[in-house]
């Protein structure tokens, strides 16, 4: 039965197949909200695990009429990896090969899912070459959609199409002790296949076009350079975030919000190094004494692996919660970003600088404090400070954090004179225009999506 109501609008059935991370999972569900609002029908495929904590929310009174389904992958199971760690929420580092190995593996299950929903699209992520395989198999078109930024991913293509000449922008690079662990990453195998031959394989087999997970506002030459250098064309779709919720269902604010609401417009830092990030001891000290100098008002997430016991009160210097009193938040485990970043409180976001989040902030106009841990991130604060809507807290040569530079960092973000040019910047300059482009973007990514399906429906919308 077609899930579209109108008998005389045809229904673009599309099925998404995002790599098992939340980071992932996350920019993928936007988007189907987004093109679930414009005649398409989306089903999201991941494993049980990955799915689940989404569940509530999609099927919340606010979503409920979304052409939405969540439909579920079931890899093959093993001892190492059960269906509870088929993710790479909390799994171990040792486990990543296998997970992508265990992912292959779901070649045949996929190849049912699609056999199931006939669609018209899928839509698929940068691991996972033998998704479109499989879609070129049934006769379905397939297109790669990136929820990585342009900077990074054409310094990746480039180091790898021309590794003895310069970036075009020198603004874009990465220091020796981040390349170490790039390296480390990037030269691991699963299946006899390394990432980057993976995500080679999927830029090969997507259609003549890509969708990315940004806005011309922000990274335009970017995503022209990319182009040149993968032949494909880029299509941006926006910075997908989050719609803050401020009210939770029962009227009740969350007490964090109700904390905000007490502070002056501006003062607060938000400071999270996103879901799959965790702080050494050492991070986290430095990091509590930097946000202790700063003298600024803050919320700081603070996450540990899972299965470890809380010890918040552990790993922060002694006696810290009662120095700083009132002025700042400590919260274990999760906190409502979306919301936070959304309110008029805050006035800096102290970042791991994972894409998303970066989009997020930037999208409701909070200037980044950019602490970059690994993969992309470095890259990403780059980008954000050659934008100049944030400044990087710098290590030292070694990779180590120092409070004093995060204090000062932080000073001059949220609450200098000298960071108000920043604060401008993105509250009254690239907010405004990403959110212009981004919504022009995404009607722009429509159209190109339902020529791709059936161009005589070009005017369903």
């Amino acid at each position: 039965m077609d899930p579209d109501p109108n008998p005389n609008r045809r229904t673009i059935r599309v099925v998404m197949l995002p790599w098992l991370a939340h980071g992932h999972l996350s920019p993928f569900l936007e988007l189907a909200k987004v093109l679930s609002k414009r005649n398409f029908y989306i089903y999201v495929c991941s494993t049980p695990v990955n799915l689940a904590p989404i569940k509530g929310n999609l099927y919340r009174k606010k979503y409920s009429s979304l052409g939405i389904e969540l439909v579920d992958l079931n890899l093959p199971p093993s001892p190492e990896l059960p269906p509870c760690r088929q993710t790479t929420n909390g799994l171990p580092p040792r486990l990543m090969s296998t997970l992508k190995t265990a992912f292959d593996m779901a070649k045949p299950e996929f190849h049912r899912v699609l056999d199931s929903i006939k669609p018209d699209l899928l839509i698929y992520d940068f691991l996972q070459p033998w998704a479109p395989e499989v879609a070129s198999e049934s006769g379905i078109p397939a297109v790669l959609f990136l929820s990585t930024g342009a900077a990074a991913s054409s310094y990746f293509f480039h180091l790898e199409l021309n590794p003895s000449s310069e970036f075009p922008s020198p603004a874009i690079y990465i220091r020796g002790y981040e390349k170490a662990k790039l390296d480390h990453v990037t030269k691991s195998v699963a299946n006899g296949i390394t990432d980057p031959e993976r995500a080679s394989k999927c830029w090969e087999r997507s259609t003549n076009i890509v969708l990315i997970k940004t806005s011309r506002a922000l990274e335009g030459k970017y995503i022209d350079y990319l182009s040149i250098l993968r032949n494909k064309r880029m299509i941006p779709v926006g910075p997908l975030i989050q719609d803050p919720v401020l009210e939770v269902e029962d009227g009740n604010k969350p007490e964090i919000i109700r904390w905000l609401d007490e502070k002056p417009p501006r003062s607060t830092l938000f400071a999270s190094f996103g879901s799959e990030y965790f702080l050494s001891s050492d991070e986290i000290k430095e990091i509590a004494h930097g946000l202790e100098l700063s003298a600024v008002n803050f919320i700081w997430v603070v996450r540990f692996p899972a299965g470890e016991k809380s010890r918040v009160e552990e790993a922060l210097p002694e006696g810290f919660m009662e120095r700083i009193k009132d002025r700042g938040r400590v919260v274990e485990g999760w906190a409502p970003q979306a919301r936070i970043l959304g309110h008029g409180s805050v006035g800096g976001f102290l970042s791991h600088c994972g894409w998303s989040s970066l989009m997020e902030g930037i999208a409701f106009g909070v200037p980044v404090v950019g602490l970059p841990m690994h993969l992309d991130q470095p890259l990403n604060c780059r980008m954000v400070e050659e934008a100049g809507v944030g400044v990087e807290v710098r290590r030292d040569g070694g990779g180590r954090v120092e409070r004093g530079e995060v204090g000062r960092v932080v000073r001059e973000v949220v609450a200098r004179k000298s960071g108000e040019a920043i604060r401008m910047r993105v509250l009254e300059e690239l907010r405004v225009e990403m959110r212009t482009k981004g919504e022009a973007e995404m009607e722009a990514a429509v159209e190109e999506l339902l020529k791709l399906c059936c161009g005589k429906y070009s005017s369903v919308l």
